[in-house]
């Protein structure tokens, strides 16, 4: 299973529900540790989606519910900020025993401000990125600002908080009081990438502004135009930070260590997961791509459909072919294009029964100094691609399944 329930113990000797995700072919080039927002849990949507997003780029990813959240023991009402800090290092010291050492760290919301101080704590950690982060963990004092005295005055309080009960106790405050990350933004010295959306109204843009400031290079800010803050009100949102965050990690993180990871042998994997509706995770050689069905017929349109592989499989051998003989007789071909056009038509058969034949119309346009005589060989060419000849010659699919 690319999906993987693992529970791992913290320094209060508490056990942590976390979950594994791994690329289609189980092989992660590096590994990154998620870090949910203040009283979320490691199954909310948009972790659930930015996880699968960084796992479609070959990462993998280990969120977890901190503790007395989700399905990790203890009393959330006993935890704090730095409860939460700590619980990450010692998320990224089980990475390090099972799997690989953590390279990059994420941070939605207050989780953002906690990788912060972790990733001062992980020498290993090669980037940080935080998505719609406070600059500083006491911003948060701002969502129990209506409970604020009475947990001052009593010592305890239940708050609500989207719709949820918290009991949460002065020493909660008293330990936000007591952080501050400003010191370590200055000292911090890794890349870092902060994401955040100008209509924010749970922590305002203004803190990815103070992060940016305090930063060193090599530093980005990406703004999340349009999304709220828990990146739940489209879900495109948090699959676009899963991508943006992984196309930036990857050019900090370390090429010999990526290099120790064993290959699969299999050289095309599919993957579908029961809630994906039709949207496939792809391992093609050594990429990773999404195939997918328009919205029509009630896919995502996240990727090409089957079909458009396909033709893009006879598109991309076409040319190529043209290129390696143009290149080999020295004509001067400058550019080729190739359109796939596919479709189904009706035949009917030695039988007189109607069947459905596949009809892939290619037009080919070459740019270059040909003449009609080199022109028409090309095109004759063409027809010898390995992709077409495989199309027209006698195919065999064997299915048996894998234990």
């Amino acid at each position: 299973m690319r999906s993987k329930t693992v529970t791992f113990k913290n320094k209060n000797d508490e056990s942590l529900k976390g979950k594994i995700e791994l690329p289609v072919d189980q092989y992660a080039h590096s590994f990154a540790l998620f870090a949910h927002c203040f009283t979320c849990s490691k199954n909310l949507k948009a972790v659930k989606n930015i996880s699968k997003a960084l796992t479609a780029e070959g990462f993998g990813v280990l969120r977890f519910d901190f503790t007395g959240l989700g399905q990790s023991d203890g009393e959330f009402e006993d935890t704090n900020f730095s409860h939460n800090v700590s619980d990450l290092v010692d998320a990224a010291e089980y990475l390090r025993k099972k799997y690989q050492t953590p390279s990059l760290l994420i941070g939605h919301s207050l989780g953002g401000a906690a990788v912060i101080q972790a990733a001062s704590m992980l020498d290993d950690v090669k980037a940080i990125a935080t998505v719609g982060s406070p600059y500083e963990p006491k911003h948060v004092q701002r969502l129990l600002k209506d409970d604020l005295e009475s947990i001052k005055e009593n010592g305890v309080a239940n708050v609500d908080l989207g719709g949820r009960q918290f009991t949460i106790k002065k020493q909660f405050l008293d330990d936000l009081e007591q952080q501050t990350n400003a010191e370590i933004i200055k000292n911090l010295k890794k890349p870092f990438l902060i994401l955040h959306s100008p209509q924010d109204n749970t922590v305002s843009i203004d803190n990815a502004e103070k992060l940016y400031r305090d930063a060193f290079h090599p530093k980005s800010f990406i703004s999340l135009d349009g999304s709220d803050h828990l990146l739940m009100q489209n879900e495109a949102d948090a699959t676009y930070v899963g991508k943006t965050v992984a196309a930036w990690a990857v050019r900090y993180l370390s090429i010999e260590e990526r290099e120790k990871i064993p290959k699969a042998h299999e050289k095309v994997i599919g993957v579908l997961d029961a809630d994906d509706t039709f949207t496939t995770d792809l391992k093609l050689g050594n990429h990773y791509l999404k195939a997918d069905e328009p919205e029509d017929v009630g896919g995502n349109d996240f990727g090409p459909n089957p079909y458009e592989y396909v033709s893009g499989g006879l598109a991309a051998c076409t040319a190529m072919t043209i290129k390696m003989y143009a290149n080999r007789k020295e004509w001067d071909v400058q550019q080729i294009k190739v359109y796939i056009d596919h479709k189904k038509e009706s035949r009917k058969g030695e039988d007189g029964k109607t069947l459905k034949v596949d009809i892939f119309q290619r037009d080919v346009k070459l740019e270059g100094q040909l003449d009609e005589k080199q022109r028409k060989r090309l095109l004759e060419i063409a027809d010898k691609c390995p992709v077409h000849r495989t199309l027209h010659g006698k195919v065999e699919v064997k299915t048996q399944e894998r234990k």
